[in-house]
Parts: structure tokens; sequence; C-alpha cells
């Protein structure tokens, strides 16, 4: 532990009192000592992110009288009660009450000290749920892109800057960061909120598709259009257009996105008509499009028309401080989606959550959460490290389960893709899906959302 638990200790015996706050402080803890009750009673509230430990024969306000009130404010606050032999019986009938332990007298050291322990560890877990389900009743549930640290504020700062005025906008982030997200907010907090929002992904439709897609046609234009078709530039006239993935759109279809950013007009497939718009293009890319070599074959010309305005989306483990808090917000929802209570968070999925590097980012960690209330996740989660032989598990074991872990990551990086995932995993597909059944992994629950 980081910083000393602290220990209210009571007792009316000064000499006991002195031994016994003694052998706690050794330990580490932070001990404060009092000779009644009701002293320390007036200390403590529902905050308190300690334990108490109270003999139960004292004048005045008695040991199992101090655990009911303590329990009138808090009854997860763990108390210890040290009690003589003679008191064993009633020292029980505490426990089922609610009293997190009894020590009886004389006791060895240890004994106290690994029961106090567990007491701190048990608190400690109390209190880090409390914060979360606090900081979730605290987030807005239209909010976006939620977080505490000064990168999100900064960033919600500039979308309400920028939001109501037509500026086309370029988004950048990792896959899964959330800038669908960052697009949706930009339209519904501007005077277009009115108007449709209208996402294409253009890294999901083949070259021969996008061009009818983005700008429309005629009946007859081509073989098999038969019927007009508006494209969805036209369709996002009034309000906005967001190409996600936009790194992946055809050259082709990269020279007639240029002139409608200049132009503010397209000319749908099999006419000669020209159609004004009245346009707001918000583009997103998971790579830096300001550096030539991850630019590839993108356009540098259209590059800078849509880099008027570039708001860059931090990944997850750089704002790692978010993650609770994001975590209790995704997992409200889903207790609400699914129909479930929301159970405390194990001391495995603090740790989790608190170490595991996000490599899919909100998305992974909304996923997550979706499957720790469904009860799917195991208690020890399955990107924990598998080098420590303690969990007794032998090389094989420890083989399926890096494989299962190494497979689950790809699929979160690649939102569910099978083409990407099979590709970087350097596998044949029935060999991925064989994998995939035996493991027990649902493609589908790592399929990107739009």
């Amino acid at each position: 532990m980081t910083e000393a638990v602290p220990v209210f200790l009571i007792d009316d015996d000064k000499d006991l009192l002195k031994a016994t706050a003694q052998t706690l402080s050794l330990a580490g803890f932070d001990v404060r000592s009092f000779s009644t009750g009701i002293e320390a009673l007036s200390q403590l509230g529902d905050g308190f992110p300690g334990v108490v430990v109270s003999d139960i024969r004292m004048p005045g306000l008695d040991g199992l009288q101090l655990f009911d009130r303590i329990a009138g404010f808090d009854r997860e606050l763990p108390v210890i009660l040290m009690t003589g032999h003679g008191d064993i019986p009633m020292a029980v009938k505490a426990i089922q009450n609610g009293v997190y332990d009894f020590i009886a007298k004389p006791f060895a050291t240890e004994r106290l000290i690994q029961c106090v322990r567990h007491a701190a560890e048990k608190r400690s877990l109390v209190m880090e749920n409390r914060r979360l389900r606090a900081a979730g009743a605290e987030a807005d549930d239209g909010l976006p892109l939620i977080g505490q640290t000064s990168v999100m504020e900064r960033l919600r700062h500039m979308l309400r800057q920028i939001a109501d005025t037509d500026v086309d906008v370029l988004v950048t982030g990792e896959t899964g960061s959330g800038k669908e997200v960052v697009a949706s907010m930009l339209h519904s907090w501007s005077r277009r909120s009115t108007g449709n929002f209208v996402a294409l992904n253009c890294g999901a439709l083949p070259e021969q598709v996008i061009e009818s897609e983005l700008f429309g046609h005629e009946a007859g234009a081509f073989t098999g259009a038969q019927k007009k078709r508006v494209g969805r530039i036209e369709h996002s006239s009034g309000g906005t257009l967001f190409l996600d993935e936009i790194e992946s759109m055809p050259l082709s279809a990269q020279v007639q996105m240029l002139r409608v950013l200049e132009m503010r007009e397209v000319t749908p497939l099999g006419t000669n008509e020209v159609r004004p718009v009245d346009l707001r293009v918000v583009a997103a890319s998971k790579v830096d499009l300001g550096h030539p070599d991850q630019r590839a074959v993108f356009r540098e010309d259209l590059y800078y028309r849509l880099n008027v305005v570039t708001l860059t989306i931090p990944p997850l483990r750089e704002r790692r401080e978010d993650i609770p808090l994001l975590f209790n917000y995704f997992t409200r929802k889903a207790g609400q989606r699914f129909g479930r209570e929301v159970s405390d968070l194990p001391r495995q999925v603090v740790e989790h959550l608190r170490d595991h590097p996000w490599p899919g980012n909100v998305r992974e960690l909304s996923h997550y959460a979706e499957r720790f209330v469904l009860g799917l996740e195991p208690s020890v989660p399955l990107s924990a490290p598998l080098a420590k032989a303690e969990d007794g598990a032998g090389l094989p074991e420890r083989v399926e389960r890096f494989e299962a872990d190494l497979i689950r990551e790809t699929l979160t990086e690649f939102g569910g893709d099978v083409q990407q995932t099979i590709t970087a995993l350097g596998i044949p597909r029935k060999t991925f899906y064989d994998k995939l059944q035996r493991h027990g992994i649902v493609r589908s629950d790592y399929a990107e959302r739009r």
C-alpha cells in the first residue's frame, strides 16, 4: 500500500492500548488511539478510509454499541472487536449482524496484523467502488468524450468553440478512440443539428461503389443503376457529412471530393447537372495525414483543404485517470441495457483497468464493461500476465491463454475486421475461425459500432 492505512484503536486499558498501537504502527498502519468509543465516534464518518479496532467491554459506549452507531452511517466500514474468552458467543453473534471479525484475547501479534490487513483491503475496494459510482453519477449521459483530464477538458472546449461554425474539421486518433463521437457532437452542438448527420466509412466500400455513394447517380448511369439515387454528400446538405477512415478513400474519389470542398457543389453520375450543397465536412483518420510516409497515396492538396481545424483524440493509455470514470459510465449503461444490476468491482478488475494497455481504446473498454456486467469476464482478467507459475497452469494451458489473448487484442485493434485480423496474425481464414470456436471468442463482440 502506498499510503499508511488509518486505524482507529479503542480500548479503556491504557497499557493494552499502548502495546496494541505499537504493534500496528510497526506493521505500517497509521494508528490513532482512543480510550472511549464516544471520542473515536466523534471523528468518524462515512468517508473514513480505514479500519476500526475496538475492545468489547468498555464503560459508557461498549464495542457492540459502537458498532451499531457506526453501522448507522456506514455499514461497510470494517469493525474488528477484541474480546475476552467469555465474550466469544457474543462476538459470533455480532459478526452475524455485520461486524467484520473478532479477535479473542490474548491474541498473537500476527493474527491481529493479518486481520487488520484483510479488513483494510476490503475497505480500500469499497472506497474505490464508491468513488467510481460517484464519478459516474456526475457524468452527464449526453457528455461526449467523458474524462476529467486536462487534455479532454481542452478538447471539449475546442469542440464548443468551433461547433457552430461551418469550418471543415479533421479528427485524428487511434482506432476506437471516439472519432465518430466527436463528429456527432460537432453536429449536435451546431446550428446544423436540425439537418442530417450522414456518416460514411471510406474504407468499407469498394472503389466502384464509393463514388455512387458519395455523389449519387441517375437511373441508367451504370449497369445496375435502375433508379435515381441521392448521394451522401447531397443528403447531408444543411447538416454534417462525416467521412471516417478518409485515408482509405480511392484516388479517383479524392479528386472529385477536392472539387466538392472547393466549390460546394456536386454532379451525380450520369448527368451534367451541377447541384449546390450547403456542406460541412468532418473527416477522420487513424493515421497522421500530415506525415508523407503515413499519408501514402492520399492527396496532399486534399489533406491541406481538410486541415482547416485538426482535433486530436489521445489514446486511452495517455489518459489513464479517465479509465475508472469511463468504465463506470459504460457499466451503468450496460446494466440499463441488459437489465442487470452492476456489482462492485473485484480487486482483479480494478487492477486490470489500471494495468491493461487498452490498444482498442474506448471501444475496447466499453466491450469489457459489457462483458463484466453480463458476468462473462473471468475472475482473473484474460490479459493478466501469463508468465507467473503461481497460477498452477502448465505450459500448454499458458500457450492456449496467450493465443486467446492475442486473438482478442488483434480483433479489438481492427474493430473485428476478419481480413485485417488474419493478415496481422498470419494465419489462414479457416484456422482463424477454428481458433475462435476453440477459445469461445465471438467476433461480433469486437465489431465496430456505427
